[in-house]
């Protein structure tokens, strides 16, 4: 924008004020497009909150369309022997469980030497063999054959089924042990044996043949002193469980148990129904398609006293999805005896849109009719996977409301060339005002200087005259 000289001062005409006055009234220009730029930013970070809100709400469509939701059980240990979690397969109940001993790993502690970087042998290449047949090698050729090499290349090698550490005992002369751990627990994730070969130095260092393996091929003893690994075991209502894991998967059909310690009594486990699950996620559906609603009431509204509209006011993309949304929860199910929501306490306030719960209907509907529920929310018709599919359709990668977005987003550049364009042309045509206002300045103050002069001659004239 061009400075406003001071102009008018010969002529003494208010030229500096006329200018500034042009200047304000060409600016309308400018303030109308700032006003169509304001609304549309503002349009913009409407369709950002719509997509929020309508986001939320796909999200509570997606938990609701989950078998486990309904019908989950809760489990309930006596003591902190055992954790648990479960399924809605699981069956309520109450059972006994005794933890007679838990599952270990398989520890090899090799004997002490006096450096861990001093190469051993050679080369070579080392196998490993568990007790449940499976083997596998690691080739040491030109690497380091060092303790501190060793457990490196162990370390690396996650299919070798043991993992590696040197201990230091703190003797002053042989202070470092090489220690290997198998990488489960139970009997058969154990090393049954450790064979080397091509390097003779290591060879005596690392073979290892277990107490359960017979040591058939002639490999040196070894020198490392096993502790073996124990299977878990367990009495679950009388019958023993043999498992090489702590966590029991399929001992008891829908139950994930934990072994945590080994409990010398019977720890009571009790499994019961437990409908909150379900009652939660109902009602995080709730309170999305509300806050929903009253996002798209707040972005929509008009008022009449200000005469002014809201970020989204006539939009009609924006009805279109409240409009979809709404019926798709409009769910009636073929079968049962509570085939629609308000059946199981669900109903919309006819005066606002939202949904409301009638917790103790809603409680007694999952109680006694659990089936009729799930056949409403879960499945290809039912609630959600309808909403989620709807919902979809406007906040995808190229769904409505991106492309509403993109169209705002190409009218904001379109608006903000036409911002630069108007300012640089009432820049250009005031400027071209104040150099024409400047010849004025200095036309008018050579007519008024001649005046002056004039005045003066003929004032002259007329005291020669009456002399």
């Amino acid at each position: 924008m061009a400075t406003i000289s001071s102009i008018g001062v010969g002529s003494e005409l208010p030229l500096d004020t006329l200018l500034t006055n042009l200047r304000k009234a060409e600016n309308v220009t400018l303030e109308l497009i700032q006003t169509r730029q304001a609304a549309n930013t503002n349009r913009i970070s409407g369709y950002g909150k719509l997509k929020s809100a309508i986001t939320a709400l796909q999200t509570a469509a997606k938990a609701l369309s989950k078998a486990d939701v309904f019908g989950a059980v809760k489990a309930t240990p006596g003591s902190d022997a055992i954790s648990v979690s479960g399924s809605n397969t699981a069956s309520p109940g109450q059972y006994s469980i005794v933890v007679d001993n838990l599952a270990s790993a398989q520890t090899l502690t090799g004997s002490a030497l006096d450096s861990r970087t001093s190469p051993l042998g050679a080369d070579g290449k080392i196998t490993v063999t568990l007790a449940n047949g499976k083997e596998h090698s690691i080739d040491l050729t030109g690497k380091d054959t060092s303790l501190q090499g060793i457990m490196k290349a162990i370390n690396a090698d996650t299919d070798l089924g043991v993992s590696a550490t040197i201990i230091n005992n703190g003797d002053p002369d042989h202070p470092y042990q090489l220690q290997l751990t198998a990488r489960d627990t139970g009997e058969q994730a154990s090393v049954a044996k450790i064979r080397v070969e091509g390097n003779s130095a290591l060879e005596n260092i690392l073979s290892f043949t277990s107490s359960g393996t017979v040591n058939d091929d002639g490999a040196p003893a070894g020198i490392f002193t096993e502790k073996a690994a124990v299977n878990a075991k367990v009495h679950v209502n009388g019958i023993e469980i043999i498992s090489s894991s702590n966590v029991l998967k399929n001992t008891i059909e829908g139950l994930e148990i934990t072994l945590n310690k080994a409990s010398a009594e019977a720890v009571k486990l009790d499994v019961t129904r437990d409908d909150e699950v379900a009652t939660k996620a109902i009602k995080e559906f709730v309170t999305a398609y509300n806050a929903l609603n009253s996002t798209i009431k707040g972005l929509t509204a008009y008022d009449v006293e200000q005469q002014k509209g809201s970020a989204l006011t006539g939009d009609s993309m924006v009805r279109r999805a409240q409009s979809n949304l709404r019926t798709a929860i409009n769910v009636v199910s073929d079968q049962g005896d509570l085939r629609t929501l308000n059946s199981i306490g669900i109903k919309t306030d006819p005066k606002t849109g939202d949904l409301i719960i009638e917790d103790e209907k809603l409680a007694e509907a999952l109680k006694t009719n659990l089936e009729d529920v799930k056949r409403l929310f879960i499945g290809d018709n039912g609630l959600g996977k309808r909403l989620y599919d709807a919902a979809e359709e406007y906040v995808k990668v190229d769904g409505f409301i991106e492309n509403a977005k993109e169209g705002a987003e190409k009218i904001a550049k379109t608006l903000e060339k036409q911002y630069l364009a108007a300012s640089d042309r009432i820049d250009t045509k005031i400027e071209m005002y104040r150099k024409q206002f400047l010849q004025l300045d200095k036309m008018v103050n050579q007519m008024q200087g001649l005046s002056s002069y004039l005045t003066q001659q003929l004032s002259m004239l007329g005291n020669m005259n009456s002399k």
